[in-house]
């Protein structure tokens, strides 16, 4: 059965997160993704670890792998003066041109999309960046690290009296992928009604901080300044993590409504100091948060993290076990509906690759994890003859001259 995206052709400047798991999203579903790269600057996740027995390469990679599946890898030195001439010819081709370059590389090649709509009038022009193309902070460069603290996420990450902490990895990364994918399709969908193309300016930042619109809320309204408050939350007490029976072993719960608390204290026995005044209302609760904290952990200190979620589960309480990331491979859950997926490389044999449409089965669209990530430049004859009908003889000499390196 022919995929969604079967005659999509999409060419990709970009790297790290946010800028090529888009790509890999669409050619799950069929789309012709050309992943353009150089060997004399790769993309950084291609010298990140981890790699496959731990020996480095530029191909070996298992977190560039997991990220760029079922694309065409085609090495192009965007440095060399001939290296833009190939590039118009592959924009002509192409539905859908995506760069999450810093603002300014593309038009120093002559590849913005001024220049790029004149060679492809309705081409779709996806560009991510750190702050987006306009405004004071266009220019600057950077990734997730930087972003979380600009969008406000690392000043309440933590505890009141500790430093701030920097969410796990380059969190704003992964908030913007699904949006990416979002905003492409709609792109997409524009295309097909009205053949015109368009220019897409997504600001990772501006995206970022879209996701704590509660606590901007309640700034604007209340004039109330959100900080840190470890892993507690403003309308369940208890609310947190806790420690279960066993090394390191954890459950997460919540209580809310005083019905929720009723049930919690029937699971864990009804103990007398549930009776108590102090923990009679959902505001007394959160008053005495600290010593509620300690008599929960008093409980699930003698059971395991399972038990806990078990039996708070079978309550209607929401509770969960607190999984090490190695844990979610052999999660009964993930397993069955094939959150993860292997693939085979033709340098590091098997691996493990995202599925980028995790979460979401369709009834009639079966996204698929057909290819490994392409090694630098592993499909450039099929990129230059059967793509772009260039002639062994030019091949040869744009390759002679170093303009695929």
């Amino acid at each position: 059965m022919e995929q969604l995206f079967s005659n999509l052709k999409y060419v990709e400047f970009a790297w790290t997160g946010v800028g090529p798991m888009p790509g890999s999203y669409l050619a799950s579903m069929g789309a012709t993704v050309i992943r353009i790269e150089s060997g004399t600057r790769p993309d950084p996740l291609r010298t990140m670890g981890p790699y496959k027995d731990g020996k480095p390469g530029i191909n070996r990679s298992l977190f560039y792998n997991a990220a760029n599946s079922n694309k065409y890898g085609f090495s192009l030195n965007m440095n060399h003066p001939k290296a833009a001439g190939v590039a118009r010819k592959l924009i002509a081709w192409a539905d859908v041109l995506a760069e999450s370059y810093t603002p300014g590389t593309m038009k120093k090649w002559n590849l913005d999309y001024a220049a790029v709509k004149e060679i492809n009038p309705d081409i779709i022009y996806y560009s991510t960046s750190m702050s987006g193309q306009t405004g004071p902070y266009a220019r600057l460069p950077g990734f997730g690290a930087q972003l979380t603290g600009m969008s406000g996420f690392t000043m309440i990450t933590g505890w009141p009296d500790r430093l701030p902490a920097i969410p796990y990895g380059a969190y704003t990364d992964f908030i913007n992928i699904k949006l990416a994918i979002f905003v492409l399709m709609a792109a997409i969908d524009y295309k097909r009604r009205t053949g015109q193309g368009q220019h897409i300016d997504l600001s990772q930042f501006e995206g970022g901080v879209l996701f704590l619109a509660p606590l901007m809320l309640d700034y604007f309204v209340n004039n109330r300044v959100a900080v840190r408050s470890g892993n507690r939350d403003p309308a369940y007490a208890p609310h947190g993590v806790y420690r279960c029976k066993g090394d390191d072993q954890w459950c997460a719960l919540a209580v809310g409504s005083n019905d929720t608390w009723l049930a919690f204290c029937r699971v864990i026995g009804n103990p007398s100091w549930c009776a108590q005044s102090r923990f009679s209302t959902h505001r007394d609760r959160k008053i005495n948060e600290d010593e509620l904290d300690t008599r929960v952990e008093q409980w699930t200190i003698d059971h395991t993290p399972k038990e806990v979620m078990g039996r708070m589960q079978a309550a209607g309480i929401p509770a969960g076990v607190v999984n090490r990331p190695s844990d979610t491979f052999t999660d009964p859950q993930l397993t069955e509906r094939q959150a993860y997926r292997t693939v085979h490389h033709p340098e590091i044999g098997e691996h493990f690759a995202f599925n980028m449409t995790a979460g979401t089965h369709f009834s009639r669209i079966h996204p698929k994890v057909e290819r490994s990530s392409p090694c630098i430049g592993e499909h450039n004859d099929y990129v230059c003859r059967d793509l772009l009908g260039m002639s062994e003889n030019e091949m040869r000499d744009l390759a002679g001259e170093g303009v695929f390196e």
